[in-house]
């Protein structure tokens, strides 16, 4: 496939014989056109040629260090990938094992589709008014990371990555399947503890699936003896700094994707939808909201409305919690994260009964992968639901809904 903006190598003519293999490796997979230049030339050269990616070839930490930060500074996004890098000194430098250029072409295919889907984003906010640009923050705020393992380093893991991301711990493959299916996650760590049959199982089943083939996944364990072509998968054996440091950069371009692709849902409701929570902004649920109580009336049809209260969660995992809500909710309802952390849905055609049944699976998902800040401690969330009577209004209905949290607050 070919590309109008050039994918620049930049290496030293020490290192002319990888930068060969590695204008080699992309020719044969045509992602094309490439250009090289060296060190000496790397910040002029990405201010000419505008590149669509960088590939940096064994610079030293200060030249990797200001590429880095150069690239960082473009839009749309420019994906750094760097051959043989064990402990990234910058978090948008991408790297993978320096002998394996067979699968350079495929992890460079993901970064550059989150090239495009930014560079649509960034037309459509341009060109749409529905929507305001949202404050740009480091998108591993939103990142979410399944550790899988039960050896002795699975707690070291759960503190490292906890510190910069939220994480959702297993300690069996079967665990693991129930929160790859209940969620959207950014990245997976497959620590110690599992044999080698069911690593290389597990992995084939991520490859099967075409929801986790682009997943970050990060393997402990030595490699199985037959390869699996799974572009952002590594095999890294070390202490868990350095796990997680080689981990962070691909977690941060598939949170980074994740954004982006709701960003462009957002867009396509007309700026209704929060793009960071999934639900719908305070402003669209009140109207919406009022409609359908309205509507609701005048059919005789059943409504009903409930409230979670997260305790003990922090903005992180209020936003991860509404997400989980925007992904598990029925089609026909509706939602919105409030300015309290509290997160309101609408159970159409639902009378008290059902709505309690719904609700209860809801916060059974919740309790079970969501946490608060402190990694000891999951999300303990409380519940108020009230149901529409007749000649409720809107306005009716969360008066009593509210009434019903201060008396569970109380008691």
């Amino acid at each position: 496939m070919s590309y109008h903006a050039p994918i620049l190598i930049i290496a030293d003519e020490s290192a002319s014989d990888e930068a060969s293999r590695v204008l080699s490796a992309l020719t044969e997979a045509r992602l094309l056109p490439a250009e090289t230049a060296g060190w000496y030339e790397a910040g002029d050269a990405v201010v000419r040629l505008q590149p669509s990616a960088v590939i940096a070839i064994k610079g030293t930490e200060g030249a990797l260090t200001a590429l880095a930060t150069q690239i960082a500074e473009i839009e749309p996004y420019v994906p750094l990938l760097v051959p043989g890098l064990g402990h990234p000194v910058a978090g948008n430098c991408i790297g993978f094992a320096g002998h394996d250029l067979d699968r350079l072409p495929a992890r460079l295919r993901t970064a550059l589709r989150v090239r495009t889907l930014h560079a649509t984003t960034l037309r459509r906010l341009s060109d749409d008014g529905g929507i305001e640009r949202q404050p740009q923050h480091d998108p591993l705020q939103d990142a979410t990371v399944l550790l899988i393992g039960r050896g002795a380093a699975y707690p070291a893991l759960s503190v490292a990555l906890g510190e910069r991301v939220g994480v959702v711990g297993a300690l069996s493959i079967e665990a693991a399947a129930k929160n790859l299916n209940a969620r959207e996650l950014d990245g997976i760590v497959l620590a110690e503890g599992f044999s080698a049959r069911v690593v290389d199982a597990f992995l084939t089943v991520l490859f099967e699936d075409t929801r986790f083939r682009n997943l970050p996944i990060v393997v402990t364990a030595p490699p199985p003896e037959r390869s699996i072509d799974l572009p952002n998968l590594d095999f890294i054996q070390g202490d868990p700094a350095q796990v997680v440091a080689a981990a962070l950069p691909l977690v941060r371009q598939h949170a980074f994707e994740a954004q982006l692709g709701r960003t462009l849902r957002a867009l396509d409701a007309g700026g209704l939808i929060d793009p960071r929570s999934g639900l719908l902004t305070p402003s669209a649920f009140e109207r919406d909201f009022a409609t359908s109580v309205y509507q609701a009336q005048l059919r005789g049809d059943g409504l009903s409305v409930a409230r979670f209260v997260l305790n003990r969660a922090d903005p992180r995992a209020q936003f991860d919690t509404a997400r989980i809500v925007s992904r598990l909710m029925r089609k026909m309802d509706f939602g919105t994260l409030q300015p309290d952390g509290s997160i309101l849905v609408v159970f159409a055609e639902t009378d008290l009964r059902g709505a309690q049944t719904i609700a209860r699976r809801l916060m059974a998902v919740i309790r079970q992968t969501s946490h608060s800040a402190r990694r000891d401690s999951r999300i303990d969330p409380d519940v108020s639901l009230a149901t529409m009577m007749s000649g409720d209004s809107a306005r009716a209905i969360l008066s009593r809904l509210a009434k019903l949290d201060t008396r569970r607050a109380a008691s």
